[in-house]
């Protein structure tokens, strides 16, 4: 975590930027309507049902690692056969409520209000899939924050590739060489660094391995310490590649 001091002055950019930032675990803790549904097909095969902090976890890979592990953790033995059809019945399930216990996280609204007023360009990239993303941020008044969001399904690639992210910053209309990647796991430090863009974890999110651990440009225990990191970020020293 940064020790360095916010303020209006010295937190401003040279310029504006384009800030990238994933969903599940970063902007939006989403891991109750996640369980809620996982759990309801674990039922459905008359698995034990998974505690909120083991379906933490699992998030971050897409919907088919989400089930896939879920039955697994849960004692069943996921069947190439019949894997597909169990995750379109998740999608199924998820997408009829994908947001009703789901909420931003703290510091998260007041910072996309100033990132909107000082002028940058904010995209959202993430693994989820592209509908229930949508419905997310429309539920959660979070859609007229961002110029372009792209879910897992939305391109060939996602991340940790490069193109899923270096095609969101197309969509929004960006500049890749003013850009930062905002996240939470090791995948979106991944697809940070295949892109060569600087990136921010924060710690809060759903990754079994700590995130300061991982070794980010810069690592933060709160979405408002964001905003003094992104000039020496932008305008300053970049991604550690």
């Amino acid at each position: 975590m940064s020790d360095r001091p916010s303020n209006a002055t010295a937190d401003r950019l040279d310029a504006p930027a384009t800030l990238v930032i994933d969903l599940d675990g970063t902007l939006v803790d989403t891991v109750a309507d996640l369980t809620r549904a996982l759990n309801q097909l674990l039922a459905a095969q008359d698995l034990v049902r998974l505690p909120e902090n083991t379906v933490r976890k699992l998030v971050g890979r897409g919907v088919g690692r989400l089930v896939e592990w879920g039955l697994e953790a849960a004692g069943g033995r996921p069947d190439g056969r019949h894997l597909p059809e169990l995750v379109q019945a998740f999608k199924d399930i998820y997408g009829r409520d994908p947001a009703s216990r789901s909420r931003p996280y703290d510091g998260v609204i007041e910072t996309l209000d100033r990132w909107r007023a000082e002028g940058h360009t904010m995209a959202m990239c993430t693994n989820k899939p592209q509908a229930p993303s949508d419905l997310i941020l429309r539920d959660l008044a979070l859609a007229p924050y961002f110029a372009a969001v792209a879910g897992g399904d939305r391109f060939a690639v996602r991340k940790p590739e490069a193109g899923h992210l270096t095609g969101t910053i197309e969509l929004a209309g960006g500049d890749p060489a003013r850009c930062v990647m905002i996240g939470d796991s090791i995948t979106d430090l991944d697809a940070a660094r295949a892109a060569g863009i600087p990136i921010v974890l924060v710690d809060y999110g759903y990754t079994a391995q700590p995130a300061a651990t991982l070794g980010a440009d810069a690592t933060v225990s709160s979405f408002t310490e964001i905003p003094a990191l992104l000039p020496g970020l932008v305008d300053g020293r970049g991604s550690k590649g």
